[in-house]
């Protein structure tokens, strides 16, 4: 799919979009396929893995909260959640550009993957029985989503906007193994084929 010319043309860098992307090897793809796929399963059965994926993004979203403190109190609350998905969103923009098929994959699919902690957060909103984690004082505790549906008065739909943000998390990581499966086949090197043999 080519881009506007407008577009490049005020925006240069946009033409890298345009470029093929990398080919990687087929044994490559089922590597990558077969990792997701574990983790999927892990992630429906609430294994080990999910949960060290979450802890990565742990300080993530605590250093959102610390970015944004100067930005004022709403702000600071959401920006936790915001550099949680920011990073892992920015790092897939920068492959992008990069035309690297399966950094795209990698970054794309734990976007989509941070979508069920934060749901789960978000269901808790009204309840509060989560344990909360502070980078502060500790007797100045918010709870995110509490505050956040509070202040946009959506607090007594906690429950639905969660599950909402939980199906468009499996969606979107099903979606990037079906997009990764696709580019590669895509990008798989076609047999040659045989040139036709002189009459005799």
């Amino acid at each position: 799919m080519r881009l506007p010319e407008s577009w490049t043309e005020r925006i240069p860098a946009l033409e890298q979009l345009e470029e093929p992307w990398e080919p990687f090897p087929r044994i490559a793809l089922f590597a990558w396929i077969a990792f997701y796929l574990f983790f999927l399963y892990q992630q429906a059965r609430h294994g080990m893995l999910p949960g060290l994926m979450d802890g990565v993004f742990v300080p993530i979203h605590e250093g959102g909260h610390l970015l944004f403190r100067i930005a004022g109190e709403f702000l600071m609350i959401a920006g936790g959640t915001f550099l949680q998905l920011f990073a892992p969103f920015a790092l897939a923009t920068y492959f992008a550009f990069r035309r690297q098929p399966q950094g795209v994959a990698f970054c794309s699919f734990f976007f989509f993957q941070q979508f069920l902690p934060i749901s789960t957060y978000m269901a808790d909103a009204r309840a509060q029985d989560l344990p909360l984690l502070t980078v502060g004082d500790a007797e100045y505790v918010i709870h995110d989503w509490n505050y956040l549906f509070g202040k946009l008065g959506l607090l007594d739909h906690d429950v639905q906007i969660a599950g909402f943000v939980r199906t468009l998390g499996w969606l979107g990581m099903i979606g990037v193994c079906l997009w990764l499966i696709w580019r590669g086949l895509n990008d798989a090197p076609q047999p040659k084929s045989s040139a036709a043999l002189p009459n005799d």
